[in-house]
C-alpha cells in the first residue's frame, strides 16, 4: 500500500492548503485600510500612512485578469523548474476585494493564447514539484 504523500506550501504561510477554497495569506493596515501581499509585519506600505497595527486576512481567491504573459524559460538556480522545462502563462490578476495585483502561473495547460484582459480568475493549488514523499505546493490561477 503507497504512503500518503505529505502536502507542503512552496512558501510557508503565504496561502492555505485547501485545495477546493485555497486564499492568499496577507495583512491589512487597521489604520488605513491598505491590503498587503506578501505580508508585512512591520508597517504599512501606503506612502502617504503611518500605520504600524497590521492584522492578518486571508485574500480573496477571485478577481479579474489584469495583464499576462509566457515564459518560455526556465528559471536559474537556485529556484526550481520542471525537467523537463514546460512553458506557461503567467497572470496578473485584480483580486475582487482589495483591487491588490497579484502575480501567479497559470495552471498546468493553459497558454496566453486562452487569456484576455478582463477574464474572471479563480485561485488555485498545483504541484510546484513531487517525490515519493512529498508534495509541494504553490498557488495559480485558473478562469473561473
Amino acid at each position: 500500500m503507497p504512503l500518503e504523500k505529505t502536502r507542503a506550501p512552496a512558501i510557508e504561510g503565504w496561502f492555505t492548503l485547501d485545495e477546493r477554497d485555497p486564499h492568499l495569506l496577507g495583512t491589512r493596515c487597521t489604520r488605513c485600510g491598505t491590503y498587503h501581499f506578501p505580508k508585512e509585519s512591520f508597517f504599512c506600505r501606503n506612502p502617504h500612512c503611518a500605520g504600524t497595527e497590521l492584522e492578518e486576512v486571508e485574500l480573496s481567491s477571485r478577481g479579474r485578469l489584469w495583464s499576462f504573459t509566457d515564459n518560455r524559460y526556465p528559471p536559474p538556480p537556485p529556484y526550481v523548474a520542471r525537467d523537463p522545462f514546460e512553458p506557461y502563462a503567467i497572470a496578473a490578476v485584480e483580486l475582487e476585494r482589495e483591487k491588490l495585483v497579484v502575480l501567479g502561473q497559470m495552471v498546468a495547460g493553459i497558454g496566453s493564447d486562452w487569456l484576455e484582459v478582463g477574464a474572471e480568475m479563480q485561485l488555485a493549488l498545483e504541484p510546484l514539484y513531487e517525490d515519493d514523499a512529498h508534495q509541494v505546493l504553490v498557488w495559480k490561477w485558473r478562469r473561473s
